[in-house]
């Protein structure tokens, strides 16, 4: 039985690329129907279409003869699957917003049938916050994404996440929708995403929260930090679809959704898991670790006696995790990212750290108490790299996280496409 395409393009340059998807898909026994918007027909033209699909293009939402059959519900009902490529950042909000302005949107919002949608947009487009949230609200619509691949844009000395997936890419998406046999929303979210992000295909490994060293069964030495900014930074790499770790201390959050989270007590634990989830693309080391313990912890509550009513503990220097994975030549991940929580000469004290601890970067805050950064929701941070120091602005730890986690894709990006 032939499958059903109906294709809406979008107005990108990639519009390009759907003439040979056309082509592509039509040797593969397929039928493929045409939406444009107006601004698609600025970059390629509906003779060129029609030409390849030989069938007609429709572009317009009040043409007389397809509306008095209330065209764009026909359309909409009458192929298997709905293909959006480019989907661009404007293509994305009107359909997170449930728009139906024109004949593209009529027939998104008007379709029963699976849609899958290729981003298609610039590096800086596709990580902004809006589009994040957009992409977020179609996912959970039941909106299938394939792409977007990270690579030089057309535009001269752009690069990063953005590029829209290869036609053979689309078809094989295609391909594993319509195997599912998902008509619906509902069934469709049974299918398995396609890379979506900017980190799709990258493994991002992230600490979190304090550490507990016994002083005995009862008591522990520990610190205030909440796992607040660590969590956020894991979900939000998440979101930017990397395979995502978690190694996270005693913490009173909930685990972020779609990371794998190991949760730990102790440095050494905590050294041993990350060692553990080895090899990753990225570690960022929140964790606010214990930088002692003590020698010998009670294997029986410590009792107060007549004679020492307060006992002596010898403490020994915990493991220092961001050093040892830092330096590790074997496994170290491209980018190191290590956290500095200090009260006093906050960016000095973090140049120190990234350079003896062997980091590529440093998010140094101030840990106060008159900051309320500890156990708070928000933070005010500075970026240590080797350029120099860049100062943000307070913002939700959600937000610092979404910040960091976007530089950090846009850095292994350019130095992928430097290398090539």
């Amino acid at each position: 039985m032939t499958q059903r395409i109906l294709l809406v393009i979008g107005g990108g340059i990639a519009a390009y690329k759907c003439l040979d998807l056309i082509r592509r898909a039509r040797e593969r026994g397929m039928s493929v129907r045409v939406v444009m918007t107006k601004a698609a027909t600025e970059f390629v033209t509906p003779l060129s279409v029609g030409a390849l699909s030989n069938e007609r293009v429709f572009t317009d939402l009040f043409d007389l003869d397809d509306e008095r059959e209330i065209g764009h519900i026909r359309l909409s009902r009458s192929s298997d699957i709905v293909v959006v490529a480019p989907a661009t950042a404007d293509l994305l909000a009107r359909m997170a917003g449930g728009h139906a302005n024109d004949l593209a949107t009529a027939v998104l919002m008007a379709t029963d049938k699976p849609v899958l949608v290729a981003p298609a947009m610039n590096p800086r487009m596709w990580t902004h916050p809006a589009t994040r949230r957009n992409v977020a609200l179609l996912q959970a619509d039941g909106i299938r994404f394939v792409g977007p691949n990270s690579g030089e844009m057309a535009e001269r000395g752009e690069a990063g996440p953005g590029r829209m997936a290869e036609p053979l890419e689309i078809l094989d998406a295609i391909g594993a929708v319509l195997s599912r046999g998902a008509t619906s929303a509902a069934s469709l979210a049974a299918v398995p995403q396609m890379h979506v992000g900017p980190l799709s295909g990258r493994h991002v490994l992230v600490t979190s929260g304090p550490t507990h060293e016994p002083i005995d069964p009862v008591r522990y030495i520990a610190n205030r930090s909440s796992g607040k900014q660590g969590h956020a930074i894991a979900a939000a790499a998440a979101r930017f679809g990397a395979r995502v770790t978690l190694v996270s201390g005693p913490v009173a959050v909930a685990d972020p959704d779609g990371c794998t989270v190991i949760h730990v007590e102790t440095a050494a634990k905590m050294l041993e898991a990350v060692k553990a989830a080895l090899p990753a693309d990225i570690g960022v080391f929140a964790a606010a670790v214990a930088d002692w313990r003590v020698a010998n912890a009670g294997v029986e509550k410590i009792k107060k006696t007549a004679t020492q009513r307060t006992p002596s503990l010898e403490l020994v220097e915990n493991p220092d995790i961001l050093r040892t994975i830092a330096t590790n030549r074997a496994q170290r991940p491209s980018l190191v990212i290590g956290f500095a929580a200090e009260t006093e000469d906050v960016v000095e004290h973090a140049k120190k750290k990234r350079k003896s601890k062997g980091a590529d970067w440093v998010v140094a805050n101030d840990v106060s108490p008159e900051t309320n950064v500890m156990g708070g929701e928000r933070n005010t941070v500075h970026l240590v790299t080797a350029k120099g120091v860049e100062t943000w602005p307070e913002m939700l730890k959600t937000d610092v996280a979404e910040a960091l986690v976007m530089r950090a894709a846009e850095h292994l990006s350019r130095n992928e496409a430097a290398a090539e």
